[in-house]
């Protein structure tokens, strides 16, 4: 495996602060909020690196809206490794930026790239999966993604379908890689059901690892554009102004439309570590404290005739009563008061649309 002076790792923590309003706003996303009372989930991504990553090399992308907040968090890190992303334009071009300022720092580092908005508690079992695809990087031209084992016939995740057993000459590891046969983009939940049927496909989590030589190499042969803008941050006498002056005019794609499903050879390691998404009010509910009647609050509640409604307070000391209600997203802060039917939790963001730019 790479030795921890060539190990980096690239943490996107950009993205909007919709899906959790009102807690959440533009300039303080899901990553940047302390939802369970153990830190921010930027803050925990970070933690998971110890031993594994030296602080100097991990990198944080982000935007100039949030850019404020992650430097309070990421503290431990040299304040050049936080980089503001000077337009918005999806996760190709900003794991292209990342692999750019790896390259510039060590051509032949070996990067893993994760998100910062997932919640994973067992640090040990993740750094165990982690070194394992690192390894893996490290004896083989592949490009390595981390599947998560569907637990259910989710329909908002993409899927990979896996392959056999890779051959790795050499490679002795507890979490084996398997060649990726494709790709499967959201399915509806029928086809996420038999998916689970036939077994051999994972939850697609955005955790990749490679080896930067042979992610350069893919970049250039199938995404020439952001290959080119690799090399011109790898080779540039002032990073910052050319980030500037080229990052803007990058087409906005996905790394998974961009690369991952197009290049030669890509590897699937199954993780053993418990991972959650996090993805609206209804998976927070699981950490909060309950009652009998599955209502669920971080805040003192007291309720009659009412179940299944999920209360949540950013003081975390304001009593909430609820009388003859069921299914309810309770949600209070300082200047707003959400109250939505559970059903619709992934609707939020679309309400967002709706409402003044203070309140965003």
């Amino acid at each position: 495996m790479a030795t921890p002076e060539n190990t980096y790792a690239l943490i996107l923590a950009g993205g909007s602060g919709t899906r959790f309003w009102p807690l959440s706003r533009n300039s303080k996303p899901k990553q940047l909020l302390d939802l369970f009372g153990d830190g921010t989930l930027l803050e925990q991504t970070i933690l998971r690196l110890d031993g594994l990553v030296p602080p100097e090399n991990i990198l944080i992308l982000t935007n100039e809206i949030q850019a404020p907040v992650v430097r309070e968090i990421a503290t431990t890190l040299p304040p050049e490794n936080i980089v503001a992303e000077p337009a918005k334009r999806d996760t190709a071009p900003a794991v292209a930026l990342g692999i750019g300022l790896v390259a510039a720092r060590n051509p032949e580092a070996t990067m893993m790239v994760l998100p910062s908005d997932a919640l994973t508690r067992d640090t040990a079992a993740w750094q165990a999966v982690m070194c394992d695809a690192l390894a893996t990087a490290e004896s083989t031209d592949g490009l390595i993604t981390i599947g998560i084992r569907p637990t259910w016939a989710c329909p908002s995740y993409g899927y990979i379908e896996r392959g056999q057993r890779a051959h790795v000459p050499g490679l002795k590891v507890e979490h084996p890689p398997y060649e990726v046969r494709r790709f499967r983009e959201k399915p509806n939940p029928e086809l996420a059901a038999t998916f689970l049927e036939q077994g051999g496909f994972t939850w697609n989590a955005g955790i990749f690892v490679w080896h930067v030589p042979h992610v350069m190499r893919q970049l250039g042969k199938h995404t020439p554009k952001l290959g080119d803008f690799v090399s011109e941050i790898r080779h540039a006498t002032d990073i910052p102004a050319t980030i500037a002056a080229q990052f803007p005019s990058l087409t906005p794609i996905s790394i998974d439309y961009a690369l991952m499903e197009k290049a030669d050879r890509v590897l699937n390691i199954e993780a053993t570590f418990d991972w959650d998404d996090v993805g609206s009010w209804i998976s927070i509910a699981k950490y909060l404290d309950g009652d009998a009647a599955h209502n669920h609050s971080n805040t003192p509640f007291t309720v009659l005739e009412s179940e299944n409604n999920i209360i949540y307070s950013d003081s975390g000391e304001s009593r909430v009563a609820l009388l003859g209600v069921d299914d309810l997203i309770v949600v209070r802060t300082g200047d707003a008061l959400l109250i939505a039917n559970r059903h619709q939790a992934d609707a939020i963001k679309k309400l967002t649309d709706q409402l003044p730019d203070d309140l965003l």
